[in-house]
Formats: structure tokens, sequence, C-alpha cells
């Protein structure tokens, strides 16, 4: 069996995966709406804390599970948890009439999927590096291009299904892709050895940036992901179609984003990406702060979606290069502190709102988080070239 059927499988993989992830968010409308289950805002972002913490807990434990028992069960094992999360997410439907029962079934689904994705994304970043010795840069891109694609495609999807009166198709059809996914995951042999067990185990001293740029990134990323609907719907008057269009703005900028500079990775070193992308970020928020109507809304997140696009996959591969026999383990450090960043913007925004916040001071701070997301990606570009000498010359 080929090595690129291998790394195809985990390509689509990343896909399914982007769409299961956001199609929580995606219809935050459902979930918030009296005409849905009726969530207020704190509620709505308590719901996620399952997903967080579930999530961090497989991405740290990642690299310890896939020496017991190998990295393509802790890929199958993410996809499995996936795969209750949409499909308790569907069934929720049945019990909109039930808030109460709706709200329990729905915090087992998010912890499922943070779980899920805590597992699968750990697995999927280190088996594209593992498969592409010498293309990680480009390979982990082109893997985050595709889970990027996902997530573009997810609120466009819900977005359609909720004019219908049929949201709950989404995560069924997710369901579906995911239990195939798993059999396919059968008659591959993803058969990359894991980390080696060593006195160097411990994650090194430099991981410590590569976590705090990926936990401000988490931040930002779903400030942008799972408040641009409310934002839009409460306090600029936008419809709910016309938020979701704004969001899938987001997400597809991220994807194009992510495309555009695997494209170019090979002329541009990948290190002074990484250093620009958070001064779009920081010029975004402002231009998202103020933005006015559906058009603004939806230019405004298109390019913070674009600010944010090679940001994540850049801390995971340039994490990965920097400390090649632990790249399982920082591949999972790093996707555990995203969730961190995750979980403070997910659940932290509501209350910021009841004490009351408006959005726009929130997305105005947000400028603040990429600026310190500039700081830390400044000093990784210059510690990394010399460090990189010294592991080449260490493992001649």
């Amino acid at each position: 069996m080929s090595r690129g059927s291998e790394v195809g499988l985990i390509n689509v993989s990343g896909l399914v995966q982007g769409l299961a992830l956001v199609t929580f968010p995606s219809a935050s409308s459902i979930f918030t709406s009296p005409r849905g289950f009726g969530f207020s805002a704190s509620r709505y972002g308590l719901m996620f804390v399952p997903q967080v913490a579930l999530a961090i807990l497989a991405a740290s434990l990642g690299a310890r599970l896939a020496r017991r028992w190998t990295l393509k069960r802790v890929l199958q094992g993410g996809l499995g948890a996936d795969l209750i999360a949409m499909s308790l997410l569907a069934a929720s439907r049945l019990l909109i009439d039930l808030p109460g029962a709706a709200y329990g079934v729905l915090l087992v689904a998010t912890g499922s999927l943070g779980f899920g994705f805590g597992a699968a994304v750990m697995a999927m970043n280190t088996f594209v590096q593992k498969l592409s010795p010498g293309r990680e840069d480009r390979s982990v891109l082109v893997l985050n291009v595709l889970l990027g694609a996902g997530t573009a495609l997810a609120p466009l999807f819900v977005g359609i299904l909720i004019a219908t009166g049929v949201w709950w198709l989404m995560p069924m059809a997710v369901a579906g892709a995911l239990a195939g996914l798993l059999l396919l995951t059968m008659s591959q042999p993803l058969d990359v050895p894991a980390d080696p067990m060593t006195r160097a185990s411990r994650l090194p001293g430099r991981f410590w940036l590569f976590a705090s740029a990926a936990c401000l990134y988490g931040v930002v990323e779903t400030l942008n992901g799972n408040w641009s609907g409310p934002y839009l719907s409460e306090e600029r008057g936008v419809s709910v179609q016309g938020a979701s269009f704004a969001l899938t703005a987001f997400w597809t900028m991220v994807t194009v984003g992510r495309v555009l500079f695997a494209a170019v990775s090979s002329r541009i070193r990948p290190r002074w990406i990484y250093v620009g992308l958070p001064l779009v970020l920081i010029a975004a928020l402002q231009i998202v702060a103020h933005a006015g109507g559906e058009v603004g809304g939806i230019l405004a997140f298109g390019l913070a979606g674009f600010g944010c696009s090679a940001f994540f996959p850049l801390s995971i591969s340039l994490g990965g290069q920097e400390f090649p026999q632990q790249a399982a383990a920082m591949a999972g450090g790093i996707v555990a502190f995203y969730q961190v960043g995750y979980g403070v913007a997910a659940f932290g925004v509501g209350p910021l709102r009841e004490l009351g916040a408006p959005f726009r001071t929130i997305y105005s701070m947000g400028s603040l988080v990429a600026a310190a997301m500039f700081v830390i990606a400044f000093t990784v570009a210059r510690l990394f070239p010399s460090s990189s000498v010294r592991r080449t010359r260490t493992l001649s």
C-alpha cells in the first residue's frame, strides 16, 4: 500500500473533522433562539466546557497513548468519538421541547467532540509529518487546508438546512462520513513509529513559545468562529442567514490563506509568514469591531480568516521540525493549548456580555491578543534559524 493513499486518507479525515468541529457553533441560532432550544448566552458558552476539557486531555495524552496503542488506534478513537458526538447532536432535536434534558445530551456531545478533536487532530498532524519527511510545512498546511475547508463548508450547509427546517441532517451526514472513514482506516497500514521513550521525552523549554502562540490563536479564532453570529445578529441587526455568510467567509478565507501559503512556502520562509499573520489580525479585529451591515461583516470576518489561516498549522510544523523525535508530543501539546484558548473565548465571552460589555469592545480587545501573538511569533522567527542549524548538526 502506497504512502500516498495513507496521506490521502488522513487529509480526507481532516476535511470531515473540520465539518464536525464547526457544526455546533454553526447551529448557534438554534441553541440560543426562543424558537429553538432557548439557551442564554452564558449557557450556550458553557456548553463548550466539556469539549475544551476533553480535547485538552486527549491531545495531552495522545503521544503516550500512541506508544501504548499505536498512533492508528488513537486516530480511530478520535474519529469514533466524533461519530458519537454527531449522532447525539442529531438526536437532540427530539428533546427540543425539553431544554434541560437536551442540554445534558448536548454536554455529552460536545465532550465527545472534544475528545475526538484532540485525539484525531494530534494523530493527523503527526501522520502527515512522519509520512512526508522534508516536506513537513507543506504537508501540515495541506492537511489544515482541508480541515479549514470543512470548517468553511459547515456554516454554509447548516445555514441552508436551518432555513429549510432540517438542521439535524448536517450532523447525521457528518456521522455517516465518519463511519465510512473508520472503515477505511482498517484497510490502511498507518504504521508510522511512535515517539521514542527517552530522557528527552519531557517537552523542551522552547515548546512553551509554540504553546503560548497556539493558546492566543485559539482565543482569536474562537472569538471569530463562535461569536460572529450573535455579534452580527444581536448587535448589528444582520439576519441569521447574513451572519452565516459572514462565518462562511471567515472559514473560507482561513482555507484560502492556507492554500496560498502552502503554495508559496517554498519561496517565502514559513517563519516570516508566521510573523506577518498576527499583524493582519490586529487590523482585522479593529475592522470587525466597527463593521456595519451584512456586507461589512462578511468582508471584515473574511479578512480575520485570512489572518488566522496558516498560523496554527505553522505552530505545529515549526514545533515538530524543532524537535522531530517528539513530533507527536509537540503536536498534542500545541493542540491542547489551542483548546485552552478556545475555551477562554468560547465560554468567557458570555459572562462579559452579561456584565454589559458590547461585542465591539470585545473584538477590539482581541487586537491585544493578536499583538501578543506577534511578539511570540517574532521571537520564534529569531530563534528558529539557529536552532535548526544546531539540530541539523546534531542529527548529522
